[in-house]
Parts: structure tokens; C-alpha cells; sequence
């Protein structure tokens, strides 16, 4: 079937989905296989449940000439009706990628830019090769702006991405160590995450740049760009920025007061008010979105449970954001001070190496209570006072339920497998 008549049969559709245990009615499902399962199985499931189509890539299941597209790969032909819907549609589409904080500024922008336009983003972290597909296929006629994150732990895959969205414009939060095991190395994660400027170069596109990070402004060189910094010489000079906890900016002689913790998430606010700038959002409504704008889903949330005020943020870890967390947690002013910290995941042969690094940046601050959850932190055990290190989550809730903290600031933060959120239940 030719991608016309595919996209013709989206079109009679009110939405896509991959999941028949969350399909709707008259939607579009697209059959995908994974390494422990095929979709193709549960087709006619998904139009006994209310699909008007399904694609499929298995012949075996097709039963239904009417409503069934059977195609070479079903995942390729996703991606590839993604592509053409971004064509039809012709609106402007903002990419954004890194190593920290692209969720927080992909929020952060949709919340400025939806003060003057009809923008939609990427809903949670649908953002790789099946979630950015399904994220362009939710736009549609009335959508103004569209907002696009791009995750990725390889070589390769932001190019493929960046074919899929074709973005007319782009931002890198920033280059760290994360995903090393695919990446590998921090040399990796420049690479991987710099094929968004190789798009935007090749193509003549727009590229939005920190002017304060070294690596963006060498790696964006020969783009178009929009620029913000805390210096001179950027479209958008931010006057000051600082967190205690809160990150407060100073804009334009206005101060902005952000419900965000850290000045990690400093530069997140400055992206999403350049953003803004660009796109002739004012300086008002720019102060009004950020400063409604609430964290939500582990992301940064500061929260008060049986007198303790608790920053949690166990969505994700990696080497550059839990000492980003921890240098702002020292910093803050607070009487007792405990941390949570859980193992980061994808650190391949860096795994160990990282984990004593972050072992070593609390190992003289007495003043925290550290308690480090997770193999990879138990493999760097020391023996110290105030540190404590526990193999599991198990082991470390069967001592920590006994101690009630009271009045106490708690960060919590780990890699999302750790899902130390359930620290909540047992403070």
C-alpha cells in the first residue's frame, strides 16, 4: 500500500495507539513486534475492541481486507506515515535532546509558547523511534507549534529521529554522562546528541543556544541560531539566575520566581524564556507560564510529608545530574539533612568508577545523612558514620521505616529503576 492510501486511512481515524489494552474507539493500531512479543497477534482483538484499521506486518493474521494494511514493517510504516502527517500539516516543529532536563524544558517551553499559540508536545517520554512517530500523528490541523523531545542512549538515533520530525528548529539542554553503555563515553554522548545540529545545519534550520555552554557553542557552529546567556552578546540576556531552593530568574527587570528546585534548573527556565522571546511571547506572559508551571511525576518536586520537607526527584539519574542534585543540596539551608541516593543505570564499564565518584562527593559532609540504595553504590561501601549503603531497596525500607525522620530536608533521587518514590511510604 502506498503512503497516500495509508494516510488516507488515518485520517478516518480520531487517534493511533500501539497497546490494545488502551485502544479507542475508531483509532488507528499499528502492530509492532518487540523482542518478547508480536502485536500481529492481538489485531483482530483490537478491532473487536473499536479500531477502524489496523497495520500489520505478519500474513498469518490477516483476516480482515477491509480493515487490515498489511505492510512490509509495521514499525517503518509508523514512522513513515509520521513523516508524511508532518509534511501535510507544514507547521513549525521544535526538537529538543541532552543529557539532563528535557522533559523539565520540553514542559517549559510547551507552558510559554501555549500563552499566545495552540502548541502540543510530547505527552510523559515518548521520545524515541516509536514515541516520536506517535507524537507527530497527534498533531493536527489546529496545532500551532509542535514540540518534539528526542531521547536516545546510541549512535545513530537523534539522525533518525530528526528524518522522522524533519524540526524546523532545535535545542540541546546539555551533553553528560548518561547512557554511556550505548553511547560509549561522554565523547559518544557529544556525538549522539550533536546530530541534532547536523540535521539543522544540513537543512538550514534554526538552532537555540546556551551561549554559557562551551560544548553547544563549538558543536552548533555554521547554524542559524537564537541565543541566550548570563553574560554579553546572546538575543536574550538572562540578568541572574540562583535557587534556594527555588530557582529564581532576573529577566528583562522583571523577577521571575519558579516553583523549580536547584540551578540545574536554571538554565531549563532561560531556554524556555528564549523560546518565548523568539516566538513574540511577552515578557508577562512569560513570567505568568514559568512561575504556574508545577513539577509534576518525580521530576524536582518539593513536597512535605510528616514534617519533613522532601525534594524527590526519582524519575532518572546519571553521573551529571546527582552531583548537580547534591551540589544544590549541600548549598541548601536546612538543620538536618538527609539523602537518598539510588544506583545509575547504563554506566556499562563506567558503572562502578562513577558510583565511587558520587560515594566521594559526600564522604566529608557530616552535616548529611547519606544513604545510598543500590549493587552498584554497595560495590564503593566505606565505612563511615554517616554514610549507610544497602544492596536493595528491600534491605534499606526494613531499617529506614524504623527511624520516623522529623524535620528534616530529604532528597530523593535515583535511576528510574530504582523507583525510590517508595521512599514516600515508609517516611
Amino acid at each position: 500500500m502506498k503512503i497516500e492510501e495509508l494516510y488516507q486511512c488515518f485520517l478516518q481515524c480520531d487517534s493511533v495507539s500501539t497497546d490494545t489494552r488502551k485502544i479507542e474507539p475508531n483509532s488507528l493500531f499499528v502492530a509492532l513486534k518487540g523482542d518478547n512479543f508480536d502485536a500481529n497477534t492481538f489485531a483482530q482483538e483490537a478491532l473487536n475492541k473499536g479500531a477502524a484499521f489496523v497495520i500489520i506486518d505478519n500474513k498469518q493474521y490477516f483476516t480482515d481486507e477491509d480493515k487490515m494494511i498489511l505492510v512490509p514493517d509495521s514499525l517503518t510504516a509508523l514512522q513513515e506515515l509520521a513523516r508524511h502527517h508532518r509534511q501535510q500539516l507544514g507547521l513549525p516543529i521544535i526538537a529538543l535532546t541532552g543529557s539532563n532536563g528535557k522533559t523539565t524544558t520540553k514542559e517549559l517551553i510547551n507552558t510559554v509558547l501555549s500563552e499566545k499559540y495552540n502548541t502540543k508536545a510530547t505527552i510523559g517520554n515518548l521520545n524515541n523511534h516509536i514515541g516520536v512517530p506517535l507524537t507527530l500523528l497527534s498533531f493536527n490541523e489546529d496545532t500551532d507549534i509542535g514540540i518534539v523531545e528526542m531521547g536516545a542512549n546510541h549512535q545513530k538515533e537523534i539522525e533518525l529521529l530528526c528524518s522522522i520530525a524533519e524540526p524546523d528548529f532545535g535545542y540541546v539542554t546539555n551533553f553528560g554522562k548518561a547512557h554511556l553503555e550505548g553511547f560509549g563515553g561522554i565523547e559518544g554522548v557529544i556525538k549522539g546528541k550533536s546530530e541534532l545540529y547536523a540535521y539543522l545545519r544540513e537543512n538550514a534550520k534554526t538552532a537555540f543556544i546556551n551561549l554559557d555552554d562551551p560544548i553547544q557553542l563549538e558543536k552548533s557552529k555554521g547554524i542559524n541560531h537564537f541565543s541566550f546567556t548570563l553574560s554579553e552578546g546572546g538575543n536574550v540576556r538572562i540578568e541572574s539566575a540562583s535557587a534556594n531552593p527555588m530557582v529564581k530568574i532576573q529577566f528583562n527587570n522583571q523577577t521571575i520566581q519558579s516553583h523549580l528546585i536547584g540551578i540545574y534548573n536554571a538554565n531549563n527556565i532561560n531556554a524556555a524564556i528564549a523560546i518565548g522571546k523568539y516566538f513574540n511571547v511577552s515578557d508577562a506572559e512569560i513570567k505568568n507560564a514559568i512561575e504556574n508551571y508545577i513539577p509534576s511525576n518525580n521530576r524536582s518536586q518539593l513536597m512535605k510529608k510528616n514534617s519533613n520537607d522532601i525534594i524527590l526527584d526519582a524519575y532518572n539519574a546519571n553521573p551529571s545530574s546527582m552531583s548537580a542534585a547534591i551540589a544544590n543540596f549541600i548549598q541548601i539551608d536546612a538543620e538536618g539533612k538527609i539523602a537518598i541516593l539510588g544506583d545509575m543505570f547504563e554506566l556499562g564499564t563506567e558503572s562502578i568508577a562513577e558510583h565511587q565518584k558520587i560515594v566521594e562527593l559526600l564522604r566529608n559532609e557530616i552535616g548529611i545523612k547519606t544513604i545510598f540504595v543500590g549493587k552498584d553504590f554497595y560495590a564503593n561501601k566505606i565505612s563511615s558514620d554517616h554514610i549507610h549503603f544497602y544492596k536493595t531497596f528491600e534491605e534499606f525500607a526494613e531499617v529506614f521505616k524504623n527511624t520516623k525522620p522529623q524535620n528534616k530536608a530529604i532528597l530523593i533521587k535515583g535511576s528510574r529503576g530504582m523507583a525510590l518514590e517508595r521512599t514516600l511510604d515508609i517516611i
